[in-house]
């Protein structure tokens, strides 16, 4: 049985929904204690957007379905991160943008953003395996790699847009009556849910 990309994240992401990284920010309004706030004056340039949806976009790229770029989840990533996230994941986050930067210039001689589609997506997918086998020592033993950050940030942001959620995922804006049972065909868009 072969799935394609989109539908195994698609299902993926609905399994792993209250798992997702500062989803207890998410479900708590972002109300973080003043003392778990990080650093407020965490500013964002349109560059750095624009990398974060061209990171976006390389993990989830636009097929018949429109893609993380058009769903803006770079601006997504930002508010979150500068918002919600406390100050060691801000900071793994910031550090990581470069990070990345600079594998990709290691792995392939030139920036992320100067790179092809292949090249990126071949960096991103060495960088998936590395933060499948991270595990931090010491005092940062709950320190997430900074990778799984992004991908996360783009899934949520993603599957809860409104291209993801109505384009991507089965969509009804009013539901009628409960049906508590019902058929799935192989191939049918996970639900969107509100």
């Amino acid at each position: 049985m072969t799935m394609n990309r989109r539908d195994a994240i698609a299902r993926v992401s609905i399994i792993l929904g209250g798992t997702i990284l500062g989803a207890e920010a998410f479900l708590s309004g972002c109300r973080n204690s003043a003392s778990e706030i990080g650093r407020a004056g965490i500013n964002f340039s349109n560059d750095d957007v624009a990398f974060l949806d061209e990171v976006a976009e390389t993990i989830l790229p636009a097929t018949d379905t429109p893609g993380a770029k058009e769903a803006k989840v770079g601006e997504f990533m930002t508010v979150i991160v500068r918002d919600c996230y406390p100050e060691a994941e801000q900071k793994t986050f910031l550090d990581g943008m470069q990070k990345l930067n600079d594998a990709c210039k290691k792995k392939n001689g030139s920036y992320f953003m100067e790179c092809t589609p292949e090249q990126r997506h071949d960096l991103l997918v060495d960088l998936d395996k590395e933060q499948k086998q991270y595990v931090p020592a010491g005092k940062d033993k709950d320190q997430k790699h900074y990778f799984r950050l992004m991908k996360e940030l783009t899934l949520w942001g993603y599957f809860t847009s409104q291209p993801g959620a109505t384009k991507a995922l089965r969509y009804v804006a009013v539901p009628g009556r409960y049906e508590g049972c019902i058929d799935y065909k192989k191939g049918d868009k996970a639900w969107a849910t509100s």
